[in-house]
């Protein structure tokens, strides 16, 4: 079995890859080889706990006028914007999909950060990370917010990384279809992006310092004043947003506190041996879940990727997937993959703060989007969307039939009228083929059935704490 990397490094070379990016790679790649241990085990980690509270910074916090506008002055907002969204069946950005009146994620952004500039009079600087599939669409969809700045300008680019045959180690190779050859690596590419594409290295020189990173589908994270002061104050080279996890984040990541060192670090579900998958999901004892709202201190960072031969050595999160993932009968790949908030275990000097869920609102399936276009959320007068105070932080949990609403176009299908109103909703089931007429409100938790074909009407009217057979 080959464990050699030349041939890995031939291969970006030659599609243009930075040299930051390949030896990124090579890291995980070294990772990969050695048999070095890709899980986090329960006994090796504790529960994070007494984290500083956003809610309680804002009620002491005073920054004058002159101190926020250093502040902005040394900032740059950062979006992940290289998703494609193909697990919900979309072929174009996934920043561009319909959020709320025709605006899409990528709408209210560029309105936010325009929004940011004009109250506080400064040109605050904002930047894309996209990807070789969303650059092109992405740079469209900005055509008409000429005042962000030209697309060229806004967007840097992430890297692509070989998909690695699980039998030989070796590249992964499609004669018919080369691109299947290649796949993302994950936002943890950030890091080796912003030194390859030289943004890093501006961005130092302008005199900025802090940046504050987020993914575009999470319309709940601008930039905050009050957390800006806080972290410029900390001296700390990485600050995680997290919150509080329900039982709609099970699955996701949370922090926790590495029992040797007593550092924090982030473990994610692939990160999590199936023995302790239950108390991984346990939301009472991991309390606090990734919001992937990031705060970096660009110097910081520059002295660690420097330490390290330009790169930052995070944890590698191992994928097995297919050549073609459409086609069970092609070979079996690795996908390595590595997370921006692995970094929290990787850095010295980092920490959390727990933030309420106005400022976490993300879409990664069709169950969230449809939460996230009903009345359970709202769009702030700063463009922010976020839960309704009613919901008291707590989202509705929906739970749809996989097979027949996985993809967007699936749901519209559900969805063709007037959403029905949330805001009162625990949960929500849906099994068999349904259609919303306009003027359902729902309240509790609510389960509607069709064992039919032919998909149902669910009348106007108010369902609460009940099973509907249709």
């Amino acid at each position: 079995m080959s464990a050699d990397p030349t041939p890995f490094r031939k291969l970006m070379e030659s599609d243009g890859q930075s040299e930051a990016a390949i030896r990124a790679f090579e890291s995980a790649y070294g990772q990969l080889t050695s048999g070095q241990a890709t899980k986090i085990p329960e006994n090796g980690i504790r529960p994070a706990s007494n984290l500083p509270e956003l809610d309680a910074l804002k009620a002491s916090s005073e920054l004058s006028a002159e101190d926020a506008a250093a502040l902005l002055d040394a900032t740059v907002v950062i979006k992940l914007n290289g998703g494609l969204g193909t697990g919900m069946g979309l072929e174009k950005a996934k920043s561009l999909l319909p959020v709320r009146s025709g605006s899409s994620f990528l709408d209210l952004i560029a309105k936010q950060i325009l929004h940011l500039r004009e109250r506080h009079a400064k040109p605050l600087r904002f930047l894309l990370m996209s990807s070789f599939a969303t650059r092109d669409d992405t740079a469209e969809a900005l055509a008409p917010y000429s005042d962000l700045g030209t697309a060229e300008a806004l967007q840097f680019i992430q890297s692509r990384i070989p998909k690695i045959d699980a039998a030989s180690l070796a590249p992964a190779f499609c004669e018919e279809q080369p691109d299947l050859g290649w796949c993302p690596p994950g936002h943890g590419d950030l890091y080796p992006s912003l030194l390859g594409s030289g943004h890093l290295d501006q961005l130092l020189e302008a005199g900025v310092r802090y940046a504050f990173v987020s993914n575009s589908d999470n319309l709940g994270a601008t930039l905050d004043l009050n957390l800006l002061h806080y972290f410029a104050k900390s001296d700390k080279s990485f600050v995680m947003e997290v919150t509080r996890r329900t039982a709609a984040d099970r699955k996701g990541g949370h922090v926790a506190m590495d029992k040797e060192t007593g550092n924090f670090l982030l473990r994610e579900s692939a990160q999590c041996a199936e023995e302790d998958m239950d108390t991984f999901q346990d939301i009472d004892r991991h309390r606090y879940f990734n919001t992937n709202n990031l705060w970096l201190r660009l110097d910081l960072i520059k002295e660690a990727l420097d330490a390290h031969g330009g790169l930052l050595p995070l944890p590698i999160i191992k994928n097995m997937k297919n050549l073609n993932p459409r086609d069970k009968a092609t070979p079996e790949v690795v996908q390595l993959e590595v997370a921006m908030g692995a970094a929290i275990g990787t850095l010295e000097n980092t920490g959390a703060i727990e933030v309420n869920r106005t400022r976490f609102a993300p879409v990664k399936t069709t169950e969230d989007l449809f939460a996230l276009r009903s009345d359970a959320y709202v769009v702030t007068d700063d463009y922010r969307l976020e839960l309704h105070a009613d919901r008291r932080s707590i989202p509705p949990n929906i739970v749809l039939e996989s097979a027949r609403y996985k993809l967007v176009d699936q749901l519209d299908l559900c969805l063709p009228n007037e959403l029905p109103s949330l805001l009162g909703c625990d949960r929500l089931e849906i099994t068999g083929p349904v259609e919303f007429a306009s003027g359902v409100i729902l309240r509790g938790q609510v389960k509607f059935e069709n064992a039919n074909s032919e998909r149902a009407m669910i009348a106007p009217g108010t369902y609460e704490n009940s099973i509907v057979t249709l």
